[in-house]
């Protein structure tokens, strides 16, 4: 039987940063809640968590980017949203974003999650936001606790 891993969904001791969209702030002020809740349920300290406020989701990947590289942080939170309007501009931004906060956890090794809701509508991105409870920041978090915990398996600090 081969050797299997599963994550713990142990945020305690965890240095986490995440990086927010102003643009659509009554979207991201739910992600940033949602993400904020699930790492305090799963033992985040307060003081180990920092908010950086960049002016939309375009600006997301360059601060992410820059966090990660300071090592400072085990996590990066990448939260946002993206809403379609009558032109194709919510699919170039959507595209580069996406791309970009991949780069930032595969150049850096630290887990950069994307948090960032792209949705047909406002009322579509409220609903993923969590207003209801859960959503979209409380999933990417979870996910970072997991990645976290995965990328140091069998090297001594997980």
């Amino acid at each position: 039987m081969p050797k299997e891993f599963s994550a713990k969904l142990d945020a305690r001791g965890l240095r986490v940063c995440i990086v927010a969209s102003r643009y659509g702030r009554l979207v991201t002020d739910q992600l940033v809640a949602g993400a904020a809740q699930c790492l305090a349920q799963h033992g985040c300290a307060d003081e180990d968590i920092r908010v950086f406020w960049v002016p939309g989701s375009f600006e997301l990947p360059l601060v992410a980017k820059h966090k990660a590289a300071g090592g400072d942080y085990d996590l990066i939170l990448a939260l946002g949203s993206i809403v379609r309007g009558e032109t194709s501009h919510a699919d170039q931004v959507a595209r580069e974003v996406s791309r970009g906060i991949a780069q930032v956890g595969w150049e850096s090794g630290v887990p950069a999650i994307f948090g960032v809701i792209t949705a047909e509508t406002m009322e579509q991105a409220l609903e993923r936001s969590g207003v209801k409870g859960g959503g979209r920041g409380w999933e990417a978090a979870q996910a970072g606790i997991e990645m976290v915990h995965l990328l140091r398996a069998e090297d001594g600090r997980a």
